[in-house]
């Protein structure tokens, strides 16, 4: 990971989930760019199990150096959607996705992974998505956006190209049935040049 603001913001939030017992791992482009072909970001996507209970000691933790709203991290959990943070020092956005407790929302959980964002130094450790998840859930993205967002698919295929022996194929292609993308994965397949 090239930028070191993404540490620098990143780092506290991730701390906070951790001493609060809150699950969480960091998605989107940060992780595509992670297990593929790294492309520049200007904010984080993270999943947590976030609940009520946590919203008063989260927001204590994190006042001074982040733009928190607690009524806005409530509503988002209430409604299980996403609410954003920005950092002040960096104003780098880190946007907080509620996950929605869907057997694959669960799956996605068991299967993170720690690693570290920075390959020079390998300070501190993140939960990151898994590849396969990631695959799977920037394709959900490219078909809810209407499949012309040639971010997502390129960052499916860099996923793919970079990963390709060490793919779990066949958990690829059972969620991907049960998430209604498989035409998806079967074209990601064929473009990055892999057999399915």
């Amino acid at each position: 990971m090239r930028n070191p603001d993404i540490l620098t913001a990143t780092e506290p939030v991730a701390e906070a989930f951790e001493k609060l017992g809150i699950l969480y791992f960091i998605g989107g482009s940060v992780a595509s760019s992670a297990y593929g072909i790294p492309r520049s970001t200007m904010d984080v996507d993270m999943v947590s199990d976030l609940k009520p209970a946590h919203v008063r000691s989260l927001v204590r933790m994190l006042e001074s150096s982040y733009y928190i709203d607690e009524n806005m991290i409530l509503d988002a959990i209430g409604r299980r959607s996403s609410f954003n943070i920005i950092h002040l020092e960096t104003m780098l956005k880190i946007d907080i996705f509620v996950a929605k407790n869907t057997p694959y929302d669960m799956e996605t959980f068991k299967r993170r992974r720690k690693d570290t964002l920075d390959e020079e130094q390998k300070t501190a450790e993140f939960y990151l998505v898994s590849p396969e998840d990631i695959i799977l859930n920037k394709l959900t993205w490219f078909r809810l956006g209407g499949g012309v967002s040639d971010r997502q698919w390129n960052d499916v295929l860099g996923v793919l190209k970079v990963q390709k022996n060490s793919l779990d194929d066949n958990y690829l292609k059972y969620w991907a049935s049960e998430l209604k993308i498989e035409d998806l994965l079967e074209k990601a397949f064929q473009d990055s040049d892999i057999d399915s």
